[in-house]
């Protein structure tokens, strides 16, 4: 069976373990953007999850020349309208840390009774003539009120999963990756990957095979 050089279009080494994990016997060779030289960044200034994804993965498979595949994800909080949402990664400042991102949501959140909140993740995999499928993943849970909880990334510590009574931080990589919006999004991608094959096969003579 052909195998195809797949580029993880993020720098988050958390993220490209999680997709390597997932994708784990797929004849699919998974790269990450530290592979490569440095480019230039696309701008992640729409207003959805799929729309930033779809910016990311296009940009990186015209630019390296290889399928590209992108997500956007985010924490969305009822109470909050739905912020942090698209600007979860930056909304408590480009440089701060995943502590402080935790500390300034609870600080928000303090005497607020509706504490529940859902995971959203965009998953994009385009190809160098912009073509591109999509697949959304969603998981819903409550806030805590302090972080609980040392594995994960992000807003894990204070992302609460009824279902399992625990934390996506005290959660093990693999049973977060049963249920949660990336791991939901990245089952249905694999879910689909024969038609992701053959969707593939249209655009050969743009891909070159891994190891070319």
């Amino acid at each position: 069976m052909r195998e195809y050089k797949l580029v993880a279009a993020t720098q988050n080494k958390n993220k490209i373990k999680e997709i390597m994990d997932l994708l784990a016997g797929q004849p699919i060779q998974i790269m990450g953007l530290d592979d490569f030289d440095p480019t230039a960044v696309p701008a992640e200034d729409a207003d959805t999850f799929e729309e930033n994804a779809y910016l990311k993965a296009s940009f990186y498979a015209r630019i390296l020349g290889l399928p590209a595949l992108a997500d956007d994800s985010g924490l969305m909080v009822e109470a909050l309208g739905g912020a942090p949402g698209v600007h979860s990664a930056r909304w408590a400042g480009e440089s701060a840390t995943d502590a402080e991102k935790c500390e300034l949501l609870l600080k928000k959140m303090e005497g607020r009774k509706n504490r529940r909140a859902s995971f959203v993740c965009a998953l994009v995999l385009a190809v160098p003539t912009g073509q591109a499928l999509t697949w959304v993943g969603r998981c819903d849970g409550e806030l805590t009120t302090q972080p609980r909880g040392f594995n994960g990334f992000g807003y894990d510590p204070i992302f609460y999963y009824p279902p399992l009574k625990r934390t996506f931080a005290e959660l093990t990589r693999a049973e977060k990756g049963e249920v949660s919006h990336r791991g939901l999004a990245l089952a249905e991608f694999k879910s689909d990957f024969e038609k992701v094959l053959r969707w593939l096969d249209q655009f050969a003579c743009e891909i070159p095979p891994a190891g070319v």
